[in-house]
């Protein structure tokens, strides 16, 4: 069969938009651009095949579709910027096999005028056609969060912003296919711009209430119950939690690398939230202390070594550098993570507890790094030693919090 779409990168921005699409009963083409960390179960991903999904053998198929969407991955480069080099190898790839009246839509991280400045210029010129004019451009930022059983692609509106009136229409009748609601913004700009400012307002928000949860420690203020009485709060709040650093694949964006512009709000952020693994570290070291104990030799158990819980996606997670400080301070490391059968960091092993309440009661401290669904934190608290709570999961009194 046919497919009606391509997407071109199987990352964490391709693979869900591929999984909705098949969902949709649209013939769907994916195309690798390198190795990309997915966010999808093998499971996940064998039932897509199940249902219609395709790989490309050749770029070749790439010149069937009526859509293509580019994905593919842009991780923060050498300058601190998004670094652009999957997305234009994505656009060339797709250039160069390209019909009239194609539909080429990008859903990758990107500064704004990327659309216009980049991606517009290696499309014409590798396929000879004008985007406005022989085929459709647009942007439209990718709104995916892994594991979120609330908010799926069907209920979580697209903003779509076309180089051109008819482009917009175009993206939006493609999507309209995927999900209830549409909304159109005036241009790529604005939509790309719209990713900025939702990228940054995760960042910015999450550094604050790191920030607070700092504070509130040097205060003797339980943070947590602060939060707990503010979200009751119907208006100008909204809810964010402290943890041990800050994952995913979301890269705040301050445009230094790329327009020479600094938003500063957002630098200082970054300042703050890549600050928390060594403040996890610092407040295990003193517990450790506290009760008789140096962190040289001691045995400390991570719990949950993903970026968030129960996926499997380690993306800038925070346990490896939580991992390597505690490696550097002498102390004995190993991990627990149901999603996780092994782990290296450093290019060294790190061992895995196979008995999870066995080893809680082993380890001298065990850091509670990501909720996963799966464990038992009442059990967890009464079976280990000493039990540093990241994430304000445990029952109040059952863990030192962060």
């Amino acid at each position: 069969m046919p497919a009606d779409l391509a997407v071109i990168g199987l990352g964490p921005y391709g693979l869900p938009l591929a999984q909705a699409a098949v969902a949709a009963g649209i013939p769907t083409l994916g195309y690798r651009t390198g190795p990309e960390p997915g966010s999808l179960s093998p499971a996940e991903v064998r039932r897509m095949v199940a249902a219609g999904f395709r790989y490309a053998t050749s770029p070749a198929e790439l010149g069937r579709v009526r859509t293509a969407v580019l994905c593919a991955s842009t991780p923060r480069g050498a300058d601190g910027g998004l670094d652009l080099t999957q997305v234009e190898t994505a656009a060339r790839t797709l250039a160069g096999r390209m019909r009239p009246h194609t539909t080429v839509i990008l859903e990758s991280p990107v500064p704004p005028g990327t659309t216009e400045d980049v991606l517009r210029p290696l499309l014409e010129e590798g396929s000879g056609l004008r985007a406005g004019r022989d085929f459709h451009l647009a942007y439209s930022p990718s709104r995916v969060d892994p594991g979120n059983r609330d908010f799926t692609p069907a209920n979580t509106p697209k903003v779509i912003g076309g180089l051109t009136p008819a482009c917009t229409e175009s993206a939006a009748a493609f999507y309209a296919r995927l999900t209830d609601k549409v909304v159109r913004a005036r241009g790529p700009r604005e939509a790309e711009t719209v990713q900025l400012l939702e990228t940054n307002f995760r960042h910015v928000n999450i550094a604050l209430v790191n920030e607070m949860a700092v504070l509130c420690h040097d205060m003797g203020v339980d943070l947590w119950d602060v939060i707990r009485c503010a979200e009751t709060k119907p208006f100008g709040y909204q809810a964010f939690r402290p943890g041990p650093g800050v994952g995913g694949h979301a890269v705040p964006q301050d445009l230094t690398g790329h327009t020479g512009r600094t938003l500063r709000m957002v630098e200082l952020a970054q300042q703050v939230n890549s600050q928390m693994p060594r403040y996890v570290i610092q407040r295990a070291a003193t517990l450790l202390n506290e009760h008789g104990k140096s962190a040289r030799g001691a045995r400390v158990l991570l719990l949950g070594v993903t970026y968030k819980a129960d996926l499997a996606d380690q993306q800038s997670t925070p346990a490896e550098e939580i991992a390597v400080r505690l490696m550097s301070l002498g102390a004995s490391v190993s991990y627990h993570d149901p999603h996780i059968p092994s782990w290296n960091v450093l290019d060294r092993p790190v061992p895995r507890a196979d008995s999870l309440y066995e080893a809680a009661a082993d380890a001298d401290l065990t850091i509670l790094l990501q909720q996963h669904r799966t464990y038992d934190l009442q059990g967890l608290s009464v079976k280990a030693q000493l039990l540093l709570d990241t994430r304000g999961a445990t029952p109040t009194g059952a863990a030192h919090r962060l």
